[in-house]
């Protein structure tokens, strides 16, 4: 027998674990699709129990008991949990399924066992319910009245996410555009539930795409997109327990020591390389305050702190830093360089024209340190001075 080379037996071991981890991921999609249909249908009997037979809390808390009984070791049934099953298809049924699909399912369940409705959805309906789903235009949207249909994108989305990110999503996201593109972010970088909720807490949905900048003339047009779908207008660094007279070097350290934090706060694809990254010009030396590698966009982007306000003159600092690092750091591959000033305050107007004549791709964004208090708590607690003076 031939004997196998070590870049041979390295390379079989490779494509072996390649499989494996493929066939695991499918694996875990399919049974996660499978459980959402299971949860849905669960939901939308539970519901029109609910609603003929005046079903309450206590008829919930029996069914979970009973389910223990007959299923022992069982999960995902106790009585909150159906409660959320009941909310997950009030809210998906009319969104998910055509009126057509939407009277066959309730005949399928009204008329089959949970065993036998899954082997039907799974062997016949789910395909023609993508189907419908992609070509019909009457699903509603939950509580906007806005039409709206599920993309094939979409609907691979909503089933690749699992039932505690949805439960997550309806309770946190009333709008329904807003919920599918929580989806479709969490689907596509594999946010954990944690994750997907400080995205949700950081107004992902609203601030991705408006950052103030010049990408429109400073970017190749391939980059364009992809750098302002990846900067957001405003960043909340709530893991940092810093006050308002904390200056640039504290925020830059806490940043540092906390880099792990700070890089999901960012979003997809970076790197960190250092702080106070040091270049040379003529002699002199300069530093960057955050310097990071996005491995999407496959450029270096460079971070200003600014504790205050946005001032014209930061827009000159941060274009000699980039021209610099696009001469001597760049390597010949990759991409050009991008700056971002982060402050705690900025006039668009202002920021506009400092970038108008400026050829190096930057923008400038503001940053919270912690979410605001609720309205209906102001008046209430006492201010950051008042609670000084307590303490």
């Amino acid at each position: 027998m031939a004997k196998l080379s070590k870049s041979e037996y390295k390379s079989f071991i490779t494509e072996v674990k390649q499989n494996i981890i493929r066939s695991r991921y499918q694996a875990a999609r399919r049974a996660n699709h499978e459980l959402l249909l299971l949860y849905l249908s669960v939901g939308n009997r539970l519901s029109e129990k609910i609603r003929v037979n005046k079903w309450g809390a206590k008829v919930l808390q029996r069914i979970s008991l009973d389910l223990q009984h007959e299923l022992p070791g069982l999960r995902g049934f106790s009585e909150r949990n159906l409660v959320n099953m009941t909310q997950f298809a009030n809210e998906y049924a009319k969104v998910l399924f055509t009126q057509s699909s939407t009277a066959q399912m309730k005949k399928q369940i009204t008329q089959s066992s949970t065993a036998q409705m899954k082997k039907r959805i799974t062997q016949s309906s789910t395909a023609q319910m993508k189907k419908q789903i992609t070509q019909s235009s009457t699903a509603q949207t939950v509580k906007t009245g806005k039409r709206y249909s599920f993309t094939q994108s979409g609907l691979n989305s909503f089933f690749s996410i699992s039932f505690t990110h949805h439960i997550l999503l309806l309770n946190k996201c009333k709008d329904t555009a807003e919920r599918v593109f929580y989806m479709q972010m969490a689907a596509g970088d594999m946010w954990s539930v944690s994750t997907l909720e400080h995205h949700i807490e950081a107004k992902l949905y609203k601030y991705q795409g408006k950052l103030p900048n010049n990408f429109k003339t400073a970017l190749p047009q391939t980059m364009r997109s992809a750098a302002l779908n990846l900067f957001k207008d405003e960043y909340l660094f709530d893991f940092m327990a810093l006050d308002d007279s904390a200056d640039e070097q504290v925020f830059e350290e806490t940043a540092v020591t906390n880099i792990r934090k700070f890089i999901m706060r960012l979003g997809r694809g970076f790197s960190f390389i250092g702080n106070q990254y040091k270049v040379e010009v003529s002699g002199n030396e300069y530093f960057i305050d955050l310097l990071f590698y996005n491995r999407i966009l496959q450029c270096l982007v460079a971070f200003e702190l600014k504790r205050g306000r946005f001032k014209p003159e930061y827009a000159g600092k941060l274009n000699f830093y980039l021209n610099v690092l696009d001469d001597k750091v760049k390597l010949p591959h990759e991409k050009p360089s991008i700056g971002i000033i982060l402050c705690k305050e900025k006039n668009n107007t202002e920021v506009e024209y400092s970038f108008k004549s400026i050829n190096k791709a930057m923008g400038v964004a503001t940053y919270k340190l912690s979410k605001a208090a609720p309205k209906e708590l102001k008046g209430i607690l006492p201010d950051t001075e008042k609670l000084k003076k307590l303490l």
